[in-house]
């Protein structure tokens, strides 16, 4: 359930995203982690967390993770959707379970193999091919591999660090470095007051999207392994097609239906598809007795 939760919430991003598209997008994306950052500080405080000195390797890792699992990631969707549209990067994106079935470390199950690849079928249904060009599938496969990244290169960091602080110390690496990239991009307009709408979509996007989502899934990453919660990303496009009917974008449509269909059955077959057998009982011992005389 935590893992469905984090991807669904993740999936809602497309929607609610579209109250805030007259934001200057890399200083919203500041505005969006700054806020993340806050919210996680406090709840590692309440929690008693307090900072964890970083190995040299921990600290490239989670720079690495800030980099490619947030930054670039963004930066990814952003350039692929303006080249291409948004379905060519969901289609892409919804090939996640079966790369992280793939490269998640164990040999993964044949079960889990089966279900990754239906939960991709129905993550491309769900999100249509779409036309796209070769810019667009550039940026869209940054952003799969950005994806992957954001999984792999959190799971050395959890033992140590938990769920919170990985997420905050990963959201406040974000901020400047996304500001560093509006003033690039946008230069004095990076900033500006937000409307009241954009002001609700950034409260949405900071704490539903980033806090609680990165929470769940970084605390049901290492239970599950990246093989089976990889499973779970088949619900980002059924987050989007929900918010979009919540919010009027968009009517569900058949085919839309049907492909959160499929992706939920590839998740069960994932999880559930082949359970252990239990060991057969064992026999007791016969004792065979010489006859005494």
């Amino acid at each position: 359930m935590m893992a469905s939760a984090a991807m669904f919430m993740v999936g809602t991003l497309a929607g609610v995203s579209d109250l805030i598209n007259g934001f200057p997008v890399y200083g919203g994306q500041a505005v969006r982690y700054a806020i993340g950052t806050l919210v996680l500080l406090a709840v590692a405080r309440l929690l008693g967390q307090r900072f964890v000195r970083l190995t040299p390797r921990e600290t490239v890792l989670l720079v690495l993770l800030t980099l490619t699992g947030l930054v670039l990631f963004n930066v990814a969707v952003i350039e692929s959707t303006k080249h291409a549209g948004p379905a060519l990067a969901g289609t892409v994106l919804g090939t996640v379970p079966l790369v992280l079935a793939l490269v998640g470390g164990r040999r993964p199950a044949p079960h889990v193999l089966v279900g990754a690849s239906v939960v991709v079928a129905g993550a491309t249904v769900a999100t249509g091919l779409g036309t796209g060009n070769l810019p667009g599938l550039l940026w869209s496969l940054v952003a799969l591999a950005c994806e992957v990244s954001f999984s792999l290169l959190a799971l050395p960091l959890l033992p140590k660090l938990g769920a919170v602080r990985v997420s905050a110390y990963t959201t406040a690496l974000a901020v400047p470095l996304f500001l560093t990239l509006g003033l690039v991009t946008d230069g004095a307009t990076i900033l500006r007051t937000p409307t009241v709408a954009e002001g609700l979509g950034f409260a949405y996007l900071s704490i539903v999207v980033t806090v609680l989502a990165f929470f769940l899934w970084y605390t049901v990453l290492p239970r599950l392994g990246p093989a089976r919660a990889g499973l779970f990303a088949g619900m980002i496009p059924v987050g989007a097609i929900a918010t979009g009917a919540v919010l009027g974008l968009a009517t569900p449509t058949p085919a839309d239906l049907a492909g959160a269909g499929l992706v939920i059955t590839g998740i069960v077959i994932g999880l559930y598809g082949r359970r252990p057998r239990p060991a057969p009982a064992e026999e007791p011992a016969v004792v065979h007795r010489q006859p005494v005389g």
